[in-house]
């Protein structure tokens, strides 16, 4: 009997290790019996757009995060399959800040390509897993037909991703606030706030673009609250940094410095947190969103129960051709390519791992220290190599860029590292392209 293997979610991790089940069988070897899980009536995880907020129609927990016109904020060039370029997708070198239909198309051209649909089960929840003997007994509920069952597996590869679920905090007077109070999780249209004074609070990525598309779609002024330190771009005359929000009245904000701000509304942009409530605490990861994710030998082996996975589960430089290194090592592992160590052995790689990157002193080591880390589980595996340290250069120019030019970094291009050609100038700069359709963008 070949083995079996649950996947949970056909987000870009989930589908990253299908690819890599795929990959191992066009080889003409045999493959264990793959089952994939997804939540959604779609792949694609975080990329599957959907204007539901809170609940979807089943009543489960929207996943979610994605908003309109939110564009890569970070170069493709840093992202791409190896064994699928750009170019071979589209037929041509695009730029290299795609909008989010334009990289939903990529990822999707990909799976298409290898035939996978046919083994995710789709709108289905996982609801439990847990360990019975040397087999794992998963619990799901397919959710159009409201019928819950459970099945057995050898192994549990979870790729949830961890920016679904919101870290909410409080803020005194935010029960009487005469505004919207929303997390970024909930965060759909920037139109909303057209003529509107925002307040964000925090400083994360979410925070950076969410203001920027307030921006762009004419938000009449954004205001940042920061705990510890201002981003520190050379924002537009309308735009703000603060210290950190004390409370409101009204509709005005205070902030720790003693100033305050009447806005119209307030978005959490305060961050996520890894939950698996589908997991008992003895298989359930618990992890701050970190390079080095704790109790993940090599990133991705589960050092308290060595059959089970997680693929993507650390705060993220490379995302698309990462989870692709860890999928395909995942793979090897379960395939018997690769023998996992001792016990002792795998919790002495994690505390490795910890040091290493606690030794690191700014951003540019986090780049280069995970793309070491995606170097070493390449070099493990038949996953097509390629130029990691031209990737690592891409992300160190993207930060130039932005230091330069908080609203314009977008209207640079950079070298593909898996066919050595440059990205063409979009054909209208990022803040005056105000469709963000895949039409539009791919005009020439």
């Amino acid at each position: 009997m070949p083995k079996r293997i649950a996947i949970l979610g056909a987000g870009p991790s989930g589908l990253a290790q299908l690819r890599a089940f795929q990959s191992a069988q066009a080889k003409g070897e045999e493959i264990p019996e793959i089952v994939c899980f997804e939540k959604q009536s779609d792949w694609g995880g975080l990329w599957n757009y959907t204007w539901r907020t809170g609940l979807d129609q089943y009543g489960e927990p929207v996943h979610g995060s994605m908003y309109r016109y939110l564009w890569s904020n970070g170069p493709k060039e840093g992202l791409e399959f190896a064994d699928y370029s750009f170019e071979e997708h589209f037929g041509k070198q695009i730029a290299s800040y795609p909008p989010r239909a334009v990289l939903f198309d990529y990822i999707q051209g990909r799976v298409e390509k290898a035939g996978v649909r046919d083994w995710i089960r789709f709108e289905t929840a996982v609801r439990w897993v847990k360990k019975d003997g040397d087999k794992f007994l998963v619990t799901v509920c397919n959710l159009p037909e409201d019928n819950t069952y459970t099945e057995e597996f050898d192994h549990v590869i979870v790729c949830t991703g961890h920016f679904s679920t919101p870290n909410v905090p409080h803020f005194d007077g935010f029960e009487s606030f005469k505004g919207r109070v929303l997390h970024a999780h909930d965060f759909r249209d920037a139109m909303e706030f057209k003529d509107k004074d925002i307040l964000i609070v925090g400083t994360s990525y979410s925070a950076e673009d969410i203001g920027s598309q307030c921006w762009k779609y004419g938000a009449q002024s954004i205001t940042v609250s920061h705990r510890t330190a201002a981003m520190g771009y050379d924002w537009p005359d309308n735009w703000a940094e603060v210290p950190l929000l004390t409370h409101v009245d009204g509709n005005t904000a205070y902030f720790k410095d003693g100033t305050s701000k009447d806005v119209d509304a307030v978005i959490l942009c305060t961050g996520y947190k890894h939950h698996f409530p589908f997991l008992p605490d003895d298989l359930r990861l618990k992890t701050a969103n970190r390079l080095a994710a704790a109790d993940l030998y090599k990133g991705v082996a589960y050092v308290h129960e060595p059959a089970l996975f997680y693929i993507g589960m650390q705060d993220q430089w490379f995302t698309f051709n990462m989870f692709d290194a860890q999928a395909w090592y995942v793979r090897d592992v379960i395939m018997g390519r690769i023998a996992l160590p001792d016990a002792a052995a795998m919790k002495a790689d994690v505390e490795d791992r910890v040091a290493r990157e606690d030794a690191g002193e700014d951003d540019y080591d986090a780049i280069w220290y995970q793309g070491d880390y995606v170097k070493e589980l390449i070099d493990e595996t038949d996953y097509p190599s390629f130029d990691v340290e031209g990737a690592c250069q891409a992300f160190k120019e993207w930060k130039g860029h932005k230091k330069k030019g908080i609203m314009t970094f977008r209207d640079n291009g950079y070298k593909s590292v898996i066919t050595g050609t440059t990205a063409p100038k979009h054909h209208t700069p990022w803040k005056d392209a105000l469709d963000d359709s895949l039409e539009v963008y791919l005009q020439n």
